[in-house]
């Protein structure tokens, strides 16, 4: 009898020290939340929506430890519309994120999957609309991915070790067209700095064919192809056979107050592979971008933001041999957000846009708020009442 107790003893301490090194987490956010929006295609707007100052989403992320400082990581994560309870991310299951990989304290981890690109890692962070301001208060139709629009199937990603604050990493993904090596090819390259009051981030990102079925554009899956009347902003240079962005960012924390400023330099290079596009064919669009952003935490449960955005696009030669002024945005976001506990904050979010020049269309430049249906003339402005419960 004393035998069986101790073996059934020994079975469950062994039990526990299996489950110690083994863990599975279930987490997710749920944003929902009231919009105001002065001119969607000429009329007023007035909805609720779902994920705007995050994505609403659930996941599962898990590691085993492997032993000598090893471990085997993963994580699957979905997104999804809170009022129609419908797939996000074109309707992919795990849209998000779906990767498994290896991990070292020591020296990093090596991940296999559908992920997110260096630039979204190492500056998206630093600029509004990753802290306060929602994807609302990102860059015009976050033409530099900072805000995360896109993500990249058949990808591997390699993330370092934190030396003493100092991260780097890349991305390569295989563009899966028999015949063709370069199609829906992307490939990353980043660094961070986050030590003390100080953050910096730099970052790389090249996709070719991003407009084509399983190109970046459309989220690595068969969506349809990227509309420049659906997207003014850049939908009219999707015929690129290369999109290209250059990023940077930093910001310095003073007591309560943190100043930030981002900078992306976003070319559409070699226009004009498709029939339709309207632009000289070999010809490049350019974009740069400059944010600068200010956060104050007044308390810790409260906080307030603003940022001013500008956004300049270069002169761009016609099919027909004409030149054409790029389109300039101005756009002002403020906001703030009071936590209720360390789970539920709620928050509100107005951005305005001005559009100057002409756009992608080959038409005057509209006003374009990210992700919202474009302005009618050249202003926009939006708001945004939510409540968030994280878990």
């Amino acid at each position: 009898m004393k035998k069986s107790l101790l073996a059934l003893a020994a079975l469950g301490a062994f039990a526990g020290v299996a489950h110690a090194q083994s863990s599975v987490t279930l987490y997710g956010i749920i944003d929902e939340g009231f919009n105001i929006n002065t001119n969607a295609g000429g009329k007023h707007l007035y909805n609720l929506s779902s994920g705007v100052l995050q994505g609403s989403r659930f996941g599962l992320r898990g590691a085993e430890d492997l032993g000598g400082g090893l471990k085997a990581v993963f994580v699957l994560e979905n997104g999804f519309d809170v009022n129609s309870g419908k797939l996000g991310q074109g309707g992919l299951m795990f849209g998000r994120q779906a990767y498994v990989g290896l991990s070292s304290a020591q020296f990093g981890t090596v991940t296999l999957g559908r992920q997110y690109d260096s630039v979204v890692d190492y500056v998206g962070p630093l600029e509004a609309g990753d802290q306060w301001g929602g994807y609302i208060a990102a860059h015009p139709q976050d033409l530099d991915n900072f805000n995360n629009a896109y993500r990249t199937n058949n990808t591997v990603k390699f993330t370092s070790a934190n030396y003493a604050g100092l991260t780097f990493g890349g991305t390569y993904s295989f563009g899966g067209q028999a015949g063709n090596f370069s199609a829906n090819q992307i490939w990353s390259l980043g660094a961070g700095y986050n030590n003390g009051p100080l953050a910096l981030g730099v970052g790389y990102l090249n996709a070719r064919t991003p407009n084509a079925t399983g190109g970046i554009f459309n989220n690595g899956g068969a969506a349809a192809p990227l509309s420049a009347t659906s997207n003014p902003v850049y939908g009219g240079f999707a015929s690129a056979n290369t999109y290209q962005v250059i990023g940077a960012g930093g910001a310095y924390t003073f007591g309560a107050a943190t100043f930030g400023v981002t900078y992306s330099n976003v070319s559409f290079r070699n226009l004009g592979t498709t029939a339709t596009s309207i632009f000289e064919r070999g010809t490049n669009a350019t974009f740069n971008n400059v944010e600068a952003n200010f956060k104050y935490q007044f308390t810790p449960a409260l906080l307030a933001g603003f940022a001013f955005d500008y956004t300049d696009g270069n002169n761009v030669t016609r099919a027909n041999g004409t030149s054409q002024s790029g389109a300039k945005y101005y756009q002002y976001s403020i906001g703030t957000d009071y936590f209720l506990s360390k789970r539920t904050d709620v928050y509100v979010i107005g951005v305005y846009q001005h559009a100057s020049g002409n756009d992608s269309t080959g038409g005057s430049a509209v006003a374009s708020i990210n992700a919202l249906t474009p302005s009618s003339n050249d202003n926009q402005f939006t708001a945004r009442v939510g409540i968030r419960h994280k878990f």
